[in-house]
């Protein structure tokens, strides 16, 4: 009986699960730091600028700017590129978490289209750092897929009934919470 030599992973999946990592852990601190300012639970930590609210959406674009220059015009190794992937992560969760005022300028941070931008981007970044390469793939990978999508599809859907359930009961305190939150 032979033992084969461990698999070294692939740089860019290690690079994805870093940026998988840093997105999950930021979406879920930025979220909970603003309800407990919301809440007065800890001080207003939010930035002011000549008495506007500076949204943490822009600390994203500037981190996803920084990240996009060094990779264009800097000569980069591995342990940075290492560095870049969470910074990365980090951007692009305080980016999105706010994507609905994307959409809408005027809009609340509660707003449902932040929700599901997560939802899909920690989906298609997790696929990119945990699923296996195509050449790889077998009968049982696509039996995962396929009950992988539908355990997906039945969360939407669950998802969405309970944040429409959410919305009509606690819709009203979590907007008042939001305008009578730190400004």
């Amino acid at each position: 009986m032979s033992v084969s030599a461990p698999l070294k992973a692939n740089p860019q999946r290690r690079l994805a699960r870093w940026v998988f990592f840093t997105f999950s852990l930021t979406f879920i601190a930025s979220r909970v730091l603003v309800i407990l300012i919301m809440t007065k639970r800890i001080p207003d930590l939010f930035l002011h600028a000549g008495g506007t609210h500076v949204h943490h959406l822009n600390y994203g674009i500037f981190l996803l700017s920084i990240v996009g220059g060094a990779l264009l015009f800097a000569p980069v190794s591995d342990a940075v590129k290492q560095w870049i992937a969470c910074v990365y992560g980090v951007g692009m969760a305080l980016t999105f978490d706010e994507f609905g005022m994307w959409l809408h300028l005027g809009g609340g941070y509660w707003q449902r289209a932040s929700y599901d931008a997560i939802i899909v981007l920690l989906a298609l970044l997790g696929l990119l750092a945990f699923a296996p390469r195509w050449r790889r793939f077998g009968t049982h990978h696509y039996l995962a897929m396929g009950v992988t999508i539908a355990t997906v599809a039945l969360f939407a859907w669950l998802s969405l009934k309970s944040l429409n359930y959410v919305d009509r009961k606690k819709g009203d305190k979590l907007r008042n919470m939001e305008e009578s939150g730190p400004q």
